[in-house]
């Protein structure tokens, strides 16, 4: 059998959606912002629908809460990553920073004896 191929286009378009959503700080902030809302207006909805007392729906709300924590960690993990990255770059450029101050106050050093040599 073979398929029709638009369930691989579609998964390939949620994948690359998802890749470029979960790589985007604004786009991560919006998501979280909108599923924080949704859990917000689920708290009466599952009161009132008597939910709350569903072992399945306890057991799929303590699922996302062991997901939601883990990723959040993951997040954050990934920026402490980034923030290690840039201090190293701070730390060549100051390296940088310095190797230039000494050569231009050794060029200086050179072109002014060059020019009392020069005036003698």
């Amino acid at each position: 059998m073979r398929s029709s191929g638009t369930g691989q286009t579609v998964g390939m378009t949620l994948s690359r959606s998802w890749t470029a959503a979960s790589t985007s700080p604004i786009a991560m902030r919006r998501l979280n912002g909108w599923l924080t809302i949704f859990w917000i207006a689920m708290i009466p909805i599952s009161l009132l629908t008597g939910w709350i007392g569903s072992v399945t729906y306890v057991a799929v709300l303590s699922l996302w809460a062991l997901v939601s924590g883990h990723w959040a960690a993951w997040q954050a993990a990934r920026v402490e990553v980034h923030q290690d990255e840039d201090a190293d770059v701070q730390d060549v450029l100051d390296e940088l920073r310095k190797v230039v101050a000494e050569l231009r106050a050794d060029r200086g050093g050179i072109s002014n004896a060059q020019s009392r040599a020069d005036s003698a």
